[in-house]
């Protein structure tokens, strides 16, 4: 390997710090450069837990300089272009970093202001959101703090990071209200822009059954528009019709609008929708063959967790080393992804499944019941999987 290769990691998040830590491994003699403006790294699936009470947020986060790999390069500052044409990657500072590699992985863009007046209530008067470190605690209060009156969960209709996470909290809430007897007191509404409550039959089965059992009523295709803060009422629009529907709460947590970065949507390298154009199963960019793609910014139909980033940073590098060696890709991804479904205190539904929404399940046995198991491992497992196997390159 030449000294002059060059590869440049846009992201320093689960994808990014996942993927240098693997080819800093694999190669000698190669810089590796991770461009990200993020003092800390946050450990995201934890906040489900951190919003219910079960954690403290200072558990989910760390020291971004603590996370890059011993070897890599870390540039603290945020992207303001690309130029796949020349190979060059241009910072808000002006510097120009040029590459023999690009992997794209800056994660998703949160577009709070997507919804009237969400910017400025979040956080205050009982509005809540489990999306953002600065306001998880703030769920935790809200739910604790319930006295009865409806408790309200929203989701968009965009994508988002984790597609189960806006039902997980209504249903913690849900039990939070049972085991503080004012369950009789509350109504939960669970309001979506999606169509339905998962996209997988086997789990959205199991799912409504938990739906059923806790009396949550469900209201599918609603997209949430606009908060009114002061007098607590949310505005929603019905996606068949375009009508609008107000809807009163006590307490709201909202799941925010979510798309890709700027400067990604801006860029040569986005499809039509603004995401990183790449092949779904080589992670490679259609046009610019050394531009690789994985994790949330990227147009794979699959849902956007860190557990199919687990399964696509293999790929990527294995990729990026057939490319470097002149050798044409060959490492496949699925479309794995997974998304631990918690339903209570003391349940869990482990959905895991691939692109054609086949369950593709890790355990030998059925993966749709709802089992304490499977709870302690999202609790006290998957955190040290993750700060101590993915973010190293060993899992």
């Amino acid at each position: 390997m030449s000294r002059k290769e060059k590869i440049v990691i846009i992201g320093g998040g689960t994808a990014g710090i996942s993927v240098s830590a693997r080819l800093r491994k694999a190669l000698y003699g190669t810089e590796i450069v991770v461009v990200d403006p993020a003092e800390k790294h946050y450990y995201q699936p934890l906040w489900t837990l951190v919003g219910a009470g079960v954690f403290e947020r200072s558990e989910s986060v760390r020291d971004e300089r603590d996370c890059i790999p011993e070897g890599v390069t870390w540039v603290k500052e945020r992207v303001s272009k690309l130029s796949p044409e020349t190979n060059e990657v241009e910072l808000e500072s002006g510097k120009r970093l040029e590459y023999s590699i690009l992997v794209v992985c800056p994660g998703i863009q949160i577009n709070w202001s997507k919804v009237t007046g969400l910017t400025e209530a979040i956080g205050t008067n009982g509005v809540c959101s489990n999306y953002d470190y600065n306001y998880v605690e703030k769920t935790w209060e809200n739910i604790r703090n319930f006295k009865g009156g409806t408790a309200l969960f929203t989701q968009p209709n965009t994508v988002v990071k984790c597609g189960g996470a806006p039902q997980k909290i209504a249903y913690m809430a849900e039990d939070y209200f049972q085991s503080k007897g004012i369950r009789d007191k509350c109504k939960v509404i669970f309001a979506s822009g999606q169509a339905n409550i998962f996209a997988v039959p086997k789990y959205a089965a199991a799912l409504e059954e938990v739906i059923e059992r806790k009396r949550i009523e469900t209201l599918f295709k609603q997209n949430l528009i606009e908060i009114r803060a002061s007098q607590k009422e949310a505005i929603f629009e019905d996606l068949n019709d375009g009508s609008r529907k107000t809807i009163p709460y006590d307490m709201i947590h909202v799941s925010p609008p979510m798309g890709p970065p700027d400067f990604i949507s801006s860029s040569p390298l986005a499809d039509a929708a603004g995401w990183v154009d790449v092949n779904k199963h080589s992670l490679q960019h259609p046009r610019f063959k050394n531009v690789f793609s994985l994790g949330d910014a990227a147009n794979l139909p699959t849902s956007k967790t860190g557990a199919a980033i687990r399964k696509q940073a293999p790929v990527v590098v294995a990729n990026i080393l057939a490319q470097l060696g002149g050798s044409e890709p060959t490492a496949s991804y699925d479309g794995y992804t997974s998304c631990p479904l918690v339903t209570g205190y003391r349940s869990l539904i482990l959905a895991e499944f691939d692109y054609a929404l086949q369950p593709q399940e890790t355990f030998p046995f059925d993966q749709s019941q709802e089992r304490y198991s499977m709870y302690l491992l999202k609790k006290y497992v998957l955190p040290t999987f993750y700060w101590e196997g993915m973010l190293k390159g060993r899992l």
